[in-house]
This record gives structure tokens, sequence and C-alpha cells, in this order.
């Protein structure tokens, strides 16, 4: 069994709805995959309790739509959430970009 990340000296739960965003500007995906996909990346899977307030809120907020295909709930970027994405990721760029290639350099 993979050993589970822990993050010591921060808390990562704030990134929640930004790596969302991330995944479904990759493709659309339904709940449990987005789960997937966020285990493979934080070592632990979100609860159903914890990801789908988020998802509910993202929709709320424009960012996401809902469509359902068969009996699955398909997640979605609008035009609002790809735009929001994008901007994100300038900021997070220039706000921790340094950090990540001095950590890079330092540590890699």
């Amino acid at each position: 069994m993979e050993e589970k990340r822990r993050f010591v000296c921060c808390d990562m739960r704030g990134l929640l709805s930004f790596l969302i965003l991330w995944l479904l500007s990759r493709k659309p995906m339904y709940g449990q995959e987005i789960a997937m996909e966020i285990a493979k990346r934080k070592g632990e899977k979100p609860t159903p309790g914890t990801l789908y307030p988020a998802l509910k809120d993202l929709k709320k907020r424009g960012l996401i739509k809902v469509e359902r295909k068969n009996r699955k709930t398909v997640y979605k970027l609008t035009d609002k959430g790809k735009h929001g994405i994008g901007k994100a990721c300038e900021y997070f760029c220039t706000a921790f970009g340094e950090i990540f290639e001095e950590w890079r350099k330092q540590f890699k």
C-alpha cells in the first residue's frame, strides 16, 4: 500500500477548489473520478462530505456545470471556469513560481 503523504508544515485543504478546477480543465469527470485523481496527488481521497460541497459551490459560482450521462453525474468547466482557472494558474505561478524553482534547485 502506498504511504500516505503528510504535510507537516502546511495544510493543503484550502487548495481543493483550485485542484478540482485544474482537473476539470483537462477533461470532464464524474465525482468518483475527481476523488481518485485527487487521491493520486494528495495521498488520500477526499470524503464525499468534502468533495461534493466543493463541487456544489463551484457550480453555484458558475465555474462548473453538471450533466447527467447514463447514471453518472459529469462535471465540466464553464467558460467562466476556464477563465477562472487560467487566472488562478497565473496567480499561483507569480506567487509561488520562485519558491518551486528554488526548491527544485536545492532539494532535487
